[in-house]
């Protein structure tokens, strides 16, 4: 009996079943990524009008991008109560938006709407907070593979909860916004003990690659399973019975990983953690054994004394060259030849602060790409529904779900690239930002054409850019700006995702939406009240809903995307110059 009790403890103090849960937790907190499949169902059900729609969305991302308090409350709350304040904020959220479209309550002015909106996507950053603060406790030498993985699948979230309102084949389109809002409170509360983090996890253990591998694996299969679902049921009419298998095996993919706890519970002794095979002292002779390197000191002598050809050299013999630059140096403060100069406050690569960061030109670089390359990219998930609508497509849902796929794979995928960009290149991160971005220009393109196949080809485009922001946008200010102050500073980047949205989505597309709409409307005859306020004022106007179709609604729209991404690639391009020498000191030495 005993044994089986240490059996059972061991398994769930298991950092492995930690790492499956908060997957499980997040494939249920990218709730946003549907909000282009239930938009059409408030906008025509409460008789918004794109503006109106538009407002929305920007609540939807004030909500998921202003996790403030969520990562303050992290500082003294347990995780359990993390995830079930998250999991009340959406349930209430949602849970009211669906009875007011459904008619069960009364109908509420706009800003309400917005309000319910923001309260029930902001508990995604209850289920981020938890799963990552969590995980990256629990694997403190794996926190980019770990990152990649759980923010890949909140990105594909939205293709998961597709299938299984496909599962349920409910006739009231509302019904989608009643399953937003019990399925991840249900998925939030049943797991609130399980996402936590447990002790005797710090050091990376040998074990721990064939347990990556797999997963990686299952994320592939996963993404490419979806992929074929959602094309299948797009094209062929399929039965109830096929939908029901079609999802079951969904859930056998999604459950898969929890074979690895059980496989290290049951496969090994029941001993302490701590007494796991732990990766070879060779392994980590290049790990810093602490926080302060000696060279660190003369870091800003030798950028002003190296001579200019260095950066040119190839990555062995540059190092060399900054080494022998780094021991004459050393040697002549030793010998009181030269006075070596401290800077006030961290160099690049060390802990900042955000006071110090915001002073900082690669901070607001990395700032401004965000917002122009995840603006652009939240422009189209936002209006993803009514794009579809008025190119005369049916089922809108299998683009908001393809879109979810690609996100997912262009975080797990942006992730694993620029890792080896950096390890085996020691070459700027933001690199692979750039190529994403470039992908994203030519997929506003093909949107703002409309041709055929144009959404197809424009949502693998988008999706794959897009999530690949989130993969390396983090790991980079991680990189550049430290770890110790790393919550204060990837919330304050994020904010750059709803302030994109404001003014991209909220403003200039739903703006020519509906100036386009209104020019088809007088074409048709029918009677328009032309409003003279600004644009700025039409931000909170509740005119009657108008339809515009072709793809001259988004086209004006999708060219200055496309032109935005360009701005951000050169932005990306330029980050990349200033910081090579940042990641030639972080990355070079390890190189073999």
């Amino acid at each position: 009996m005993g044994r089986i009790k240490d059996i059972i403890i061991t398994f769930f103090n298991n950092r492995w079943l930690v790492f499956v849960a908060a997957m499980w937790v997040q494939s249920c907190a990218g709730i946003g990524y549907l909000f282009g499949s239930i938009s059409p169902v408030i906008k025509s059900s409460l008789n918004y009008n794109q503006k109106q729609v538009a407002r929305l969305g920007v609540a939807k991302d004030l909500g998921d991008s202003v996790g403030f308090l969520a990562g303050s409350m992290s500082e003294f709350l347990p995780m359990w109560a993390l995830l079930l304040i998250g999991a009340l904020q959406n349930f209430v959220g949602y849970g009211w938006v669906w009875l007011v479209v459904t008619g069960k309550a009364p109908m509420l002015p706009l800003w309400v709407m917005c309000l319910l909106i923001f309260i029930g996507t902001n508990g995604e950053t209850y289920f981020n907070t938890v799963a990552l603060v969590s995980c990256v406790q629990n694997f403190p030498k794996s926190r980019g593979p770990i990152v990649g993985i759980l923010k890949g699948f909140a990105g594909l979230s939205g293709a998961i909860l597709t299938q299984i309102y496909a599962l349920i084949n409910s006739p009231d389109k509302a019904s989608l916004i009643f399953m937003v809002a019990v399925g991840p409170t249900m998925v939030g509360i049943s797991l609130m003990f399980i996402v936590r983090p447990v002790g005797g996890h710090r050091q990376l253990r040998i074990s721990d690659r064939s347990s990556f591998s797999l997963i990686y694996c299952v994320c592939l299969v996963l993404a490419a399973y979806l992929m074929g679902v959602m094309l299948v049921e797009d094209l062929v009419d399929l039965n109830q019975t096929i939908v029901q298998i079609l999802t079951s095996i969904l859930f056998v993919l999604l459950v898969l990983p929890i074979g690895i706890p059980l496989w290290l519970t049951f496969s090994s002794d029941p001993r302490p953690s701590e007494e796991e095979p732990l990766i070879s002292e060779s392994q980590n002779k290049d790990q810093p054994e602490s926080s302060h390197d000696p060279n660190e000191i003369i870091f800003s002598e030798v950028e002003d004394e190296k001579p200019a050809d260095v950066d040119s050299l190839p990555a062995n013999e540059r190092q060399k060259r900054i080494l022998q630059l780094q021991s004459r140096l050393a040697q002549a403060a030793a010998e009181g030849a030269v006075r070596i100069k401290r800077r006030k406050g961290p160099h690049r690569g060390e802990d900042f602060d955000l006071t110090q960061a915001l002073i900082k030109a690669d901070f607001w670089l990395l700032f401004w790409t965000l917002l122009l390359g995840s603006g652009s990219g939240l422009t189209v998930i936002d209006n993803l529904g009514q794009m579809s609508e008025s190119l005369g497509y049916d089922n809108t849902h299998i683009f908001v779900s393809m879109i979810s796929i690609w996100n997912f794979l262009g975080r797990v995928g942006g992730g694993y690239v620029s890792e080896i960009v950096v390890r085996d290149y020691a070459y700027p991160r933001p690199v692979a930002l750039a190529v994403a971005q470039g992908l994203m220009s030519i997929g506003h393109l093909f949107f703002a054409m409309g041709w055929p196949g144009a959404m197809y080809i424009g949502t693998l485009l988008i999706g794959l850019g897009y999530g690949a922001h989130w993969a390396i946008i983090p790991a980079t200010a991680s990189e550049l700006f430290g770890v110790k102050k790393f919550g204060a500073l990837y919330n304050f980047l994020t904010l750059a995702n709803p302030g994109g949205s404001l003014v991209f989505s909220g403003l200039i597309a739903s703006y020519i939406y509906d100036s386009e709409a209104e020019k088809q409307a007088k074409e048709r005859g029918e009677i328009i009240i032309k409003s003279t306020s600004s644009m700025l004022t039409k931000l909170f106007e509740t005119d009657d809903a108008l339809k515009c179709t072709g793809s001259i609604c988004f086209f004006l729209t999708y060219m200055l995307m496309s032109g935005l991404c360009i701005i951000a690639l050169i932005l990306s391009l330029i980050l990349v110059r200033r910081t090579k020498t940042v990641y030639q000191n972080l990355y070079g030495k390890t190189r073999t």
